[in-house]
């Protein structure tokens, strides 16, 4: 959207989400948290569409495509990020903690994997992006949970329609990829840095 955006990187393994500070801006201890003069969100996809509105962008189209893309994104939210944020709690930060996955919990979120990765994968079988022709922000919203397929081993490569469509999205969108390659340049950094502290204890 080339929006003049600051980033404050919170290292959450260092406690930088349980300051008072931090807390008076988002109770939940979570991120993202979006501040912009006076107003403050912390929910990623109430940021998404801030901004867009912000910047005039169709990836927040108008008229029935804006209905689309809001019912497209309250899924995502409900339902098909569900079971790779367990993944990534069981899969990553316990690892990171020295702890081991919950075989009980990693099987429920497998299964609800499987359950909505089938109803995109049906969805994208006839279009590019997941409303119509034109990416939109549920595009980026759905495609969150591919960022942490390495650790999460998430089963999206079950689903063809699904994976090409995540494939279109690392081609076509610039900042979609290089987002992805930033991700992956600081989650090698706090693995380093997690390997030291194991080390050093």
């Amino acid at each position: 959207m080339q929006l003049d955006v600051y980033f404050n990187f919170v290292n959450l393994f260092a406690g930088e989400n349980r300051t008072p500070t931090y807390l008076a801006l988002n109770p939940n201890g979570t991120i993202p948290t979006f501040v912009d003069g006076g107003v403050v969100l912390y929910e990623a996809s109430a940021i998404m569409i801030y901004l867009a509105e912000k910047a005039g962008s169709t990836l927040w189209p108008d008229g029935a495509a804006r209905l689309e893309t809001l019912k497209w994104m309250f899924w995502a939210a409900e339902h098909f990020r569900r079971g790779p944020s367990v993944l990534i709690e069981e899969r990553f930060i316990k690892q990171l903690q020295g702890h081991k996955e919950d075989a009980a919990l990693v099987g429920d979120a497998l299964k609800s994997i499987h359950r909505y990765a089938a109803v995109l994968d049906a969805h994208l079988r006839d279009r590019p992006f997941v409303v119509g022709h034109a990416l939109t922000l549920a595009d980026i919203d759905l495609a969150a949970p591919f960022s942490h397929v390495p650790r999460t081993r998430a089963p999206f490569d079950a689903y063809p329609h699904l994976m090409a469509w995540h494939q279109r999205l690392i081609d076509d969108v610039d900042a979609w990829r290089a987002t992805g390659e930033d991700l992956e340049r600081r989650i090698a950094e706090i693995q380093s840095a997690a390997g030291a502290r194991s080390r050093a204890a």
